[in-house]
């Protein structure tokens, strides 16, 4: 493994990528290349490892016959070298557009150069010959060629279409140029390419512009990303170009795997770059995970098989800090979009309530029965039962709610059980667990019974357990289902009573659903009224506003967070740990970036130590046999009958080890 420095984004498999859209000159290749060299320079120093110019952007887009003059096509060569010797010094590489002339033929291409070299030249597979096009008159496609080899400024380099251009030093920094109406094709050469390995595709891009082409863009630019589980830089020829007849936005766009990460500004009369910092792991990580993606590589191997692969090597300068320009969510599974958020709220109590609704009608079952310890994971359940019995067209009193104080529950959380049920509108029960707690202390000898105040694990545990066999006793009595309240956070840290515990339900609406998100649920049904006119909401922002604690050790307020770390950490971690598969170093540094106003790189370690020892070596015995649950999320869950199946003796040395690649400060 690479030395790495930890706060160069370069360490982490993230790459800097750049879109350069100069101001041009029709027929002035001097003047444009001057204007390129310029963004090349602004994008070098910026840190980027791509940047992507426009499509035939060295004469401008808008030549027409003039394609044919030999002192243009001269120019556009002078103008080539210039760029090339520009780029000598510069660990970025260069993707600029020109016309080509090859064996008596002119073709529109891309001219791939990295430090004074030219890696490569591609030429364009198709023309477009309608509309306001008139390609074809001037050019020839790409399939048309029949050499795979040119020479360009004395230069003996790669031709052709189906090429993929891979970084030694960067490994998963594979790139792929097509240009512009190449991606417009129903399939696009970038597919192939990507089923090649190109993780990076590059459009190099006119596109004049017309009402309403800007929005079709971005949705054919992020769905390509999205399809080939790639990034897609795009390209566009801006102020400048002929308005004969056309007139140029400069649209310029990074999209990764279907989501839009930049996006130039347009319609102004001035260079401008664009940059965006693409997560080379995410895509690769989501390829091996895809297995359609592999099927694909198969199923279309023989014309896969075709592509060349040039490597070059960047020698990026990694011994300097670089931080990442990248909007990372600190809370990953929480709706970011606000004006979404009634929408989303919405969509994940339906999931639950239909896995719920579902469950009860197949069972013929009509009651449920939940244990209420007025903190968040019960109050979000008892929620969705409500809605349940709503839905089934079965009166609320159908849920028997049971809260059952014990050796250190405090009147606060007492007192929001009652009144959370009354606002609910189920039946209401209380069931004081001491005596049933003491004799089972008594009968296995514990110290507790010679009244000492010992209160180790199995003090609280016997009153988990006895809870639980309450709610699974009065289940037989009454007819009904044990609804399960734990959610996915305690599952992924082993914060819960295995067995007769709280590890234990009939159904479990919640084990998919992460505390932060639980927390954001039930603050939205408190401020949006979902519990319906005149009923007490503030209950709801009372529970919020509580520490979270099992309340099981007498005279100490028990803090959960004490003990296994915040949640909004423990939260983030599980994210990029169970999604998407990261190492504990490079989720630190994602750590840092969204939560280093708040966190000190320290704790932000500290807390992640406790999730990977918790994670992946103490807790997956009790993931391994947990009941049923409907799956909320794309951040996905712990069921072993869904996406997360593992051995439950492993061991957590390797994430340790990597853990120890993190500073405990900034370096």
């Amino acid at each position: 493994m690479l030395p790495m420095r930890f706060d160069n984004l370069y360490s982490h498999d993230f790459a800097r990528l750049a879109v350069g859209v100069p101001m041009c000159r029709v027929a002035d290749p001097a003047f444009n290349a001057e204007q390129t060299i310029a963004l090349l320079h602004q994008a070098a120093a910026e840190g980027a490892a791509v940047v992507a110019f426009p499509e035939l952007g060295l004469s401008a887009y808008s030549c027409d016959d003039l394609f044919h003059q030999r002192a243009l096509l001269d120019g556009c060569e002078a103008a080539l070298a210039a760029v090339v010797a520009a780029t000598q010094d510069l660990p970025t590489v260069a993707i600029v557009g020109m016309p080509l002339r090859v064996e008596h033929r002119l073709f529109n291409c891309a001219v791939v150069l990295l430090r004074g070299r030219i890696l490569g030249v591609v030429p364009k597979t198709f023309l477009p010959n309608y509309g306001e096009f008139y390609e074809a008159r001037q050019f020839c496609s790409g399939e048309e060629a029949t050499l795979a080899t040119v020479t360009l400024l004395r230069q003996q380099v790669p031709f052709g279409s189906r090429q993929v251009f891979a970084a030694e030093d960067l490994p998963l920094l594979r790139l792929h140029v097509e240009i512009c109406e190449d991606v417009w094709t129903p399939i696009p050469p970038s597919s192939f390419a990507a089923l090649a390995g190109a993780t990076v595709l590059v459009n190099l891009s006119a596109s004049n512009v017309v009402i309403g082409k800007a929005g079709y863009r971005r949705q054919l630019v992020s769905q390509q990303s999205a399809r080939c589980l790639a990034a897609y830089v795009y390209s566009s020829a801006g102020a400048g170009e002929s308005t004969t007849d056309l007139a140029w936005d400069g649209q310029a766009l990074i999209s990764e795997n279907g989501e839009l990460l930049v996006e130039s500004e347009r319609f102004v009369r001035r260079s401008q770059l664009v940059t965006a910092d693409v997560d080379l792991e995410r895509l690769a990580r989501e390829r091996m995970r895809q297995t359609s993606f592999g099927d694909s590589v198969r199923l279309h191997a023989s014309y896969v098989s075709g592509f060349r692969h040039v490597p070059f090597k960047l020698a990026l300068d990694r011994d300097q800090p670089l931080a990442l320009r990248r909007r990372v969510e600190r809370f990953p599974y929480v709706p970011a979009d606000h004006s979404r958020r009634d929408e989303r709220c919405q969509e994940v109590y339906n999931i639950q309530v239909q896995g719920l609704t579902q469950r009860l009608a197949s069972s013929g079952i009509h009651k449920l029965i939940v244990g209420i310890s007025g903190g968040l994971d019960s109050t979000h359940a008892l929620l969705v039962a409500a809605r349940a019995m709503d839905a089934l067209g079965l009166p609320r009193t159908n849920i028997i709610g049971v809260t059952m104080p014990g050796f250190a529950t405090g009147e606060r959380t007492r007192q929001q059980a009652l009144r959370l049920m009354a606002a609910v509108g189920c039946e209401a029960r209380e069931i004081d667990i001491r005596p049933s707690c003491t004799q089972m202390l008594q009968d296995i000898g514990h110290p507790h019974r010679d009244d000492q105040p010992v209160y180790d694990i199995t003090f609280e545990n016997v009153q988990a357990g006895e809870r639980t066999s309450h709610l699974f006793r009065l289940a037989n009595l009454s007819g009904g289902l044990v609804l399960g309240t734990g959610d996915l956070s305690e599952l992924a840290l082993g914060w819960c009573t295995y067995g007769v515990g709280d590890h234990m339900s009939h159904y479990n609406v919640n084990a998919s659903v992460p505390k932060t998100l639980i927390q954001h649920l039930v603050r939205w049904v408190a401020e949006t009224g979902q519990l319906g006119a005149g009923t007490d909401t503030q209950v709801l922002l009372d529970i919020l506003g509580t520490e979270i604690s099992p309340e099981l050790i007498p005279g100490s307020l028990q803090s959960t967070e004490a003990t296994v770390g915040a949640y909004a950490l423990q939260d983030f971690n599980l994210f990029y740990t169970l999604r998407h598969g990261y190492a504990p170093a490079k989720i630190a540094f994602l750590a840092r970036h969204a939560w280093g106003e708040v966190y000190a790189l320290a704790e932000i370690k500290r807390v992640l130590c406790i999730f990977v020892q918790r994670f992946f070596k103490g807790s997956q015995f009790k993931r391994s046999c947990v009941p049923n649950a409907p799956k909320v999320g794309s951040g996905g869950s712990l069921s072993p009958r869904g996406d997360w199946r593992a051995p439950s003796d492993s061991e957590a040395v390797v994430w340790l080890a990597d853990l120890d690649r993190v500073p405990d400060e900034r370096a």
